[in-house]
């Protein structure tokens, strides 16, 4: 055997633990450093000069530039990120309503038929009108309003 050949006993566990820890901070710097830059094109109440300056620093100088930025700009960071979450949540509650409510959509043939059924049933069509607006449901041309409108002026 060589003399030059490592063994696992060669690498003390105290140097395992600093390896690991030093890999962490790594890591979590490099998340740092993508959330402030995130966060200079988030805000729009910073110019675009402004943005290509803390842009630019945090770039060329990183360390230093992340470090002076969350001292400068760290408090509303976080206000900036809830109030994006919270704006994403009222759009995502927002669409679920309006989806769930069916919004502005034409209502399904199912609902249509079951509407003429129920005309048919107060006695405001007769069978042959019930059937000619059954037939325009269900072949798509026309929606059952217009058989009711048809009864009404009768």
């Amino acid at each position: 055997m060589s003399g030059s050949t490592y063994l696992a006993y060669d690498y003390p566990l105290l140097s395992v633990f600093w390896s690991m820890l030093v890999f962490f901070l790594w890591i979590m710097w490099f998340v740092l450093l993508f959330r402030i830059v995130v966060d200079i094109f988030r805000d729009d109440r910073m110019s675009g000069w402004a943005k290509a300056g803390w842009l630019v620093f945090t770039i060329l100088l990183p360390f230093l530039g992340v470090f002076v930025y969350v001292i400068a700009r760290g408090k509303n960071m976080g206000r900036r990120e809830a109030a994006q979450a919270r704006a994403q949540q009222e759009a995502f509650a927002s669409y679920v309503r309006e989806t769930a409510k069916g919004g502005d959509a034409r209502p399904s043939s199912v609902d249509e038929l079951a509407k003429l059924s129920e005309i048919r049933g107060r006695g405001d069509i007769t069978d042959e009108e019930f059937r000619r607006a059954k037939d325009l449901v269900l072949s798509g041309h026309g929606p059952s309003e217009r058989a009711g409108s048809t009864a009404a002026g009768s």
